[in-house]
Parts: structure tokens; sequence; C-alpha cells
């Protein structure tokens, strides 16, 4: 049986479905020319192989993963934001908030306060917002109220290091706001419990190719030359091909 009140289990596959879907270009192969579209740092990757006793392709198979990856917070950021339209008293704009949630009986959020709606900014992680989109963000909130008497605001973060509150405008965790929208204390606890099940189910009904097949790190072994000595030189390249000392073809006087 489903275990999750809040959420059908058909509305939850297909919204795991929609945020693979939204992956969309992170699950397309990398070859060589992808992976120095934004040119990386060659020096960083031979320290970190030496330091760190990774082999080539490990350390190419890291870069790899972490272009990824920093594109893919703003996927995750999809799944919990999106997720909210399929629950109830909930609404995901198109713009202005990332949430807002109503209830014509109302909505409890402290012993002495009680609103009609609350307006939402979500956040991955409490690091993500510097002092200048914190004070815009504040003073969005201080707008919103001045301008809706029964009202709240809330920074809502995934990722939260500590918990603020005003009256009206809070800071408060994931957890908190699950527990406030479904009037179940530990809602997240339960959607975090099923999700890597839901996942790989979606993934083993889904069309779409979902590990790709790298050729970056083939390609610099390819210019390496069988042995391999020269992989560090076939790293310099890709940064410094143009610098005095490095603009020839070959060379083999570098070392693993």
């Amino acid at each position: 049986m489903w275990p999750l009140t809040f959420i059908s289990e058909a509305d939850f596959h297909r919204h795991i479905d929609e945020t693979i879907q939204y992956y969309g270009g992170k699950l397309e192969p990398y070859d060589l020319q992808k992976l120095n579209k934004h040119f990386i740092d060659p020096i960083k990757l031979i320290f970190d192989k030496i330091v760190y006793q990774f082999s080539w392709e490990e350390i190419v198979k890291n870069e790899i993963f972490r272009q990824r990856d920093k594109s893919n917070n703003n996927d995750i950021g999809y799944f919990h934001q999106r997720i909210f339209q399929y629950i109830q008293g909930c609404e995901v704009p198109q713009s202005g908030w990332d949430v807002i949630l109503a209830k014509d009986s109302g909505i409890q959020i402290s012993e002495d306060d009680r609103v009609n709606r609350v307006f939402v900014e979500l956040k991955n992680k409490h690091n993500t917002m510097n002092s200048s989109s914190s004070a815009k963000t504040y003073i969005k909130m201080q707008s919103q109220i001045l301008s809706d008497d029964e009202c709240a605001c809330f920074l809502v973060e995934v990722i939260a290091k500590q918990k603020k509150k005003h009256r009206l405008i809070r800071r408060v965790s994931i957890d908190q706001f699950y527990a406030l929208v479904t009037g179940q204390e530990d809602a997240f606890y339960q959607l975090c419990m099923v999700l890597p099940g839901a996942i790989e189910r979606t993934i083993a009904f889904s069309t779409m190719e979902t590990i790709p097949k790298d050729s970056a790190f083939d390609e610099l072994k390819s210019r390496a030359g069988v042995n391999g000595r020269s992989f560090p030189l076939a790293l310099y390249l890709l940064g410094f091909s143009s610098y005095n000392g490095f603009n020839v073809k070959y060379r083999d006087t570098f070392y693993e």
C-alpha cells in the first residue's frame, strides 16, 4: 500500500519522472569538447590526482561529475518546489513566490498567530543567499505583509543551519513546512523514506538514457599516447594550448 496520504502515488511518480526529464542536457555524454567547454583547471586536476591518489580515469570522471552536479542543484530545486503543486492547499505560481499555501479554515503558524495564506521563498541550502539577496528577500516579505494583513512569509530551507522566527516572517526548515502543510509532523521523513525506491522504479520504466557514455577520458588517453606518460600534457593543453612553451603538439618529458 502507498504510505503517503498527502500526495498520491501516481502524482509522486509523475513528479519524479518530470524531475529526471528536467535533468535534460546534464545526461548527455561528455566528450572532450564538452568537458572543456567552460575551461577546466588542469593544475587543480593534477593536484587532486596526486594528493588523493586517484587514477587519471577517476580524476576525469570526478570532473565530469562536478560539472554535472553544479547544474543539477537547480534541478533538485525544481523537485522541492514543484512537488507542492500536487499537495492540497498549495499553489506553485509562475512567478513572484515559489509556493503559496492557502486554507479557508486558516493556518495556525504559532499559538498566537493564525493566517489565511503563507508566501514561501524556497532555498536548497542555508548558504545559497548572500547578504544582498537576504536583504532583498526580507524587503519583499515586509512588502507582502504590509499589503496583506492576513498572511505570513516563510523562507524555507531544505538544508537548514538555523531557524529564525519573527511573528509573521520566518526562516524554517523544510520538515517544519511539510508539517504545517500536511498536518503530519513527520511528513518530510515519510517522503524521504519512499523516495529511493520511487526513483529506481521510475528509472526502470523510463525510456530516457540515464547512464551517459562519456568519451572524454578515452580522447585524453589517446592524446597522451600508449603508455599514458604524457597525460599531464594532454590536460595542460586543454587550458594552456596557446601559452608559451605549451604550444607544441607532443612532449615526452612529463611524468605521471
